[in-house]
């Protein structure tokens, strides 16, 4: 049998050993296979039963955070697309009163900002463009700051005229509504940052368990395995290198080759990892 101060031996060194003695040297490695992977699959199946827990704690966690995103979200589209249903109504009815003269105390200022044009605008680019959050952040503080300017503005136009309480109770509705999706929003940004070292957690024990869980698989393949190879290689040991049987075909053909005057493996295709030579253990 091999020593194992020869574990490491290169091709060349390798190329010098019998058939016996590298017979001899696989089926030792074989046999401490067999007797260490037991050993190799109990600790593979402690860590196993030590993240899956985790794992499920976290995906509890990690799901409860992306509902509590999602129903802020739903939140913010539901107010944000009612109050855009409100603007033509709203923005109707004050073109009716300004050629009526019912809004001829107008601010200046006010008529200037083109209040329902710049919604519009700002609505547009929420619903068309792919903002980020900074992006996006700027918009909904600009229409914030316009709905503002509109409520202070609204307090100083009741009146008893039908089209402007209409007028002023839609935009009241709308103003609402936007504050209402500009504190969703607020609160969805705020909890996606919260969920996303849970996600991060989630995703490194998901990788864990699946790495843990493939090198088991294996383990347990090759512990299965390893009765087969070592009842091959001491048959080997016993009845030759020769073709012997069905699974047993003749190992030393390429040895026989070049001893009848032809080329080797290694002339053909190059150097080859030894191992290679004796891969019909497995047939």
């Amino acid at each position: 049998m091999i020593h194992s101060s020869r574990k490491d031996m290169g091709d060349s060194e390798l190329l010098e050993l019998s058939p016996n003695e590298l017979a001899g040297a696989l089926l030792q490695r074989r046999l401490m296979l067999k007797e260490s992977l037991p050993g190799v699959i109990r600790n593979l199946e402690a860590n196993e039963e030590e993240i899956s827990p985790k794992l499920e704690r976290i995906e509890s966690t990690f799901e409860t955070a992306n509902k509590k995103v999602a129903e802020l979200k739903l939140k913010r589209d539901e107010s944000q697309s009612s109050a855009r249903a409100l603007i033509p109504d709203v923005k109707s009815t004050r073109e009716k009163l300004m050629e009526d003269g019912g809004m001829k105390s107008l601010d200046p200022k006010w008529k200037k900002e083109r209040l329902f044009e710049q919604l519009e605008e700002i609505e547009q680019q929420i619903q068309t463009s792919a903002l980020d959050h900074k992006a996006e952040k700027t918009l909904i503080e600009r229409r914030r700051k316009i709905i503002s300017e509109n409520d202070r503005w609204l307090k100083d136009r009741k009146d008893a005229n039908p089209d402007m309480a209409r007028y002023i109770e839609n935009s009241r509705i709308m103003s609402q509504l936007y504050k209402t999706a500009d504190k969703s929003h607020r609160d969805m940004i705020e909890a996606v940052e919260r969920a996303q070292p849970i996600y991060e957690k989630r995703s490194r024990l998901q990788n864990e368990l699946r790495e843990v869980r493939s090198q088991l698989d294996r383990a347990r393949e090759l512990l299965l395995q390893s009765d087969k190879a070592i009842n091959y290689w001491e048959k080997r040991l016993v009845e030759g290198f020769d073709d012997i049987g069905p699974g047993f075909r003749d190992l030393l053909v390429g040895m026989k080759r070049v001893a009848n005057g032809g080329k080797s493996s290694f002339a053909k295709k190059g150097k080859k990892k030894v191992s290679k030579l004796v891969s019909g253990e497995e047939e």
